[in-house]
């Protein structure tokens, strides 16, 4: 028996492709399956079975897709409630016709229909897809359906993480969440384990009881991107195939007046000039993910792109999450100009500027757009405090709209997301980049500014 793990490193979630004899079973595939086809095919192997562990808050599923295309079963939680055929798996009852033996754990919690899928081979236990409940060095948030149910899911969860600790210590442990996913509370590094190494170092199998184990899963959760609130509907009613077509080069002098622009040049480019309003994302693996809570669901979006940028890869990571609506994309700046267009822009300083000027005792305005954990672990005394997605409700009141304004996060990326949001206020901004908070901190120590905690 073989495992093979295809990560999806923006969304934090992974995979799992499983094959014994000839046979195959695909666990939680995201929208675009065209790569788990192509595995499957390069492997020479049929597929039985397409298993969810739940339903998925976090990205649109292609589990329908992949199954009708291979021919496989699609299974569910047999308390999923889904608008479409599936086999319905339910509590210890092994499902018919797999290479291996797949036995269904009932494992509620992170949602309340929540199934993990254990394997034997031979009679053996080898493997368990643990989804969204035990994960590696965590358990899966019980938050995400809403604070009104969050303290009773973590009840459910505290028996489903020790329902799986009960497996023997050789056992493969294969999440689908891991670091990265707003769907945990927090991470190891790791996206697989065993059993066993769980059971000696994840910290929520510690807990004495299910009490301190509540506590401790819903104490410091952080925010999570406003387009879960979708990836649910979607995913029990049936979700459209992903279609990602060649992207049609846009008339700069033309653009779509009801569009969002998202700028996925690099950084630098992005501040030595951009089309005003455009959203700056530098092309990465989270670009969809950062979109899709900064922008109302399913914006139409153009992208402004350099030549040789993968423009279609940036529509696939939107098309994950549900944003089928990417109209376009023009490249680069200077037709905009040429059309009469302005541009907007902005001063970059290095950390090491921006530590110099603090130590000076410059009068200085600096804004600090990381999470409110980063925040509460340490930040710049004088900094004022609006975590990035909040931004497009408005600038901080603390801000003095008449000084320039130097924003910073943790490496640059968020610092320049937020200058969008702090243009279209109308303060000027200059963005801190490479770096962040942490590496101005280290360059003042010593000096009379210090790293305040909310602890």
């Amino acid at each position: 028996m073989q495992i093979r793990t295809f990560r999806t490193d923006g969304l934090g979630d992974s995979t799992y492709l499983l094959t014994h004899d000839g046979g195959g079973v695909v666990v939680d595939p995201q929208r675009d399956v065209e790569r788990f086809e192509r595995a499957i095919l390069d492997a020479g192997i049929h597929v039985t079975h397409v298993l969810e562990t739940h339903i998925h808050n976090d990205y649109v599923s292609g589990g329908r897709d992949l199954a009708h295309r291979t021919g496989a079963r699609l299974v569910l939680p047999a308390a999923a409630g889904v608008a479409f055929d599936h086999l319905p798996a339910f509590h210890k009852e092994d499902l018919p016709g797999g290479p291996v033996v797949i036995r269904p754990l009932h494992t509620p919690g992170h949602t309340p229909e929540h199934m993990s899928y254990v394997i034997l081979v031979e009679g053996e236990i080898v493997a368990a897809f643990s989804g969204g409940s035990l994960l590696v060095g965590s358990a899966g948030r019980t938050d995400l359906l809403g604070d009104d149910r969050a303290c009773q899911l973590a009840r459910l969860q505290y028996l489903s993480v020790h329902r799986l600790a009960e497996l023997p210590d050789e056992t493969g442990l294969y999440p689908t969440h891991g670091e990265g996913s707003f769907c945990t509370a927090s991470g190891a590094g790791r996206s697989v384990s065993t059993i066993g190494m769980e059971r000696r170092t994840n910290p929520v199998l510690a807990y004495p009881d299910g009490d301190a184990f509540v506590a401790g899963q819903l104490a410091g959760l952080q925010p999570f991107p406003t387009y879960y609130a979708h990836m649910g509907p979607i995913n029990l009613m049936g979700p459209e195939p992903l279609m990602v077509p060649e992207l049609t080069v846009l008339d700069p002098s033309g653009l779509p007046d009801h569009a969002r622009l998202v700028d996925i040049r690099p950084r630098s480019a992005y501040a030595a000039g951009h089309i005003p309003g455009s959203l700056g994302l530098e092309m990465s693996d989270q670009v969809a993910v950062w979109a899709g809570w900064l922008l109302p669901f399913d914006s139409p979006v153009v992208l402004v792109a350099e030549r040789g940028q993968d423009a279609e890869e940036v529509a696939r990571q939107f098309g994950r999450i549900g944003f089928d609506n990417v109209l376009g994309v023009v490249y680069g700046v200077s037709g905009w100009v040429q059309a009469g267009g302005s541009l907007a822009s902005f001063e970059t300083r290095t950390t090491g500027e921006l530590a110099a000027a603090m130590a000076a005792r410059d009068d200085l305005q600096v804004l600090d757009v990381r999470s409110p954990g980063e925040w509460e672990a340490g930040h710049l005394e004088g900094s004022v405090h609006r975590y990035v997605p909040y931004l497009k409700d408005g600038a901080p009141e603390g801000l003095d709209r008449s000084r320039t304004v130097w924003v910073t996060c943790g490496s640059g990326y968020r610092a320049f997301v937020a200058s969008a949001f702090l243009e279209a206020a109308g303060l000027r901004v200059v963005v801190v980049t490479p770096g962040g908070v942490p590496d101005v901190a280290e360059q003042l120590v010593g000096s009379w500014i210090p790293l305040i905690t909310d602890h």
